[in-house]
């Protein structure tokens, strides 16, 4: 017998005693009761309050306030299918930043990630109650890296993305892709009950 098989039988031994697996309640919300505007409102307020910064702004103003919260921006990167009519603004600008496009043929290096100052995606949903963006490796999101590297991130988000409850985020996530939650960034309360935020950005 081989050392696999004999850790086998005693894992199949083990379990023969082992009492019935008890039923999971399933009776957890599983779809949203808010509007589209109260989904979004409480996904700003969520966002806020992990100090992030949210605008809200008709799809026709996306490129001209990109170029606005990249102003100063020396370089940034992109994912390979992100809209290039979000980006024409910050490409016509004077002094517009270099921008790296991080594509199958072409990925960037850690270093070079490290060295840009901000990246753009889109992203997969958002889930208003816990103010969680998800992305999932989509061509607009991009590898998952080009996301956690980068100190600075900016996310587009079309309304039509926010739902109220994780189930109804989860539907609409194919689970073989790589995924990324953003949940604000990591912190702690138990230090004198002061929250701290940690270096997770």
């Amino acid at each position: 017998m081989s050392a696999r098989e004999d850790i086998m039988n005693r894992i199949a031994s083990a379990l023969r005693d082992a009492p019935a697996t008890p039923e999971v309640p399933r009776g957890y919300r599983r779809t949203t009761s808010k509007t589209a505007q109260q989904r979004l409102e409480q996904l700003v307020d969520r966002l806020v309050d992990y100090k992030a910064n949210v605008y809200v702004i008709e799809e026709a103003e996306a490129p001209a306030k990109l170029a606005e919260l990249l102003a100063g921006s020396a370089s940034i990167v992109v994912p390979h299918g992100l809209p290039e009519s979000w980006l024409t603004s910050v490409k016509n600008d004077a002094g517009s930043p270099a921008v790296e496009v991080d594509s199958p043929q072409r990925r960037l290096t850690v270093a070079q990630l490290d060295a840009v100052d901000a990246v753009v995606t889109a992203a997969a949903v958002a889930v208003s109650e816990t103010g969680t963006i998800m992305l999932d490796g989509s061509p607009d999101q991009g590898r998952r890296i080009i996301s956690l590297v980068p100190d600075r991130h900016i996310c587009v988000l079309h309304a039509g993305q926010v739902v109220e409850v994780l189930p109804e985020a989860i539907a609409r996530l194919e689970a073989t892709l790589p995924q990324t939650w953003i949940s604000g960034p990591s912190a702690t309360s138990d230090i004198e009950l002061e929250r701290v935020e940690g270096v997770h950005g």
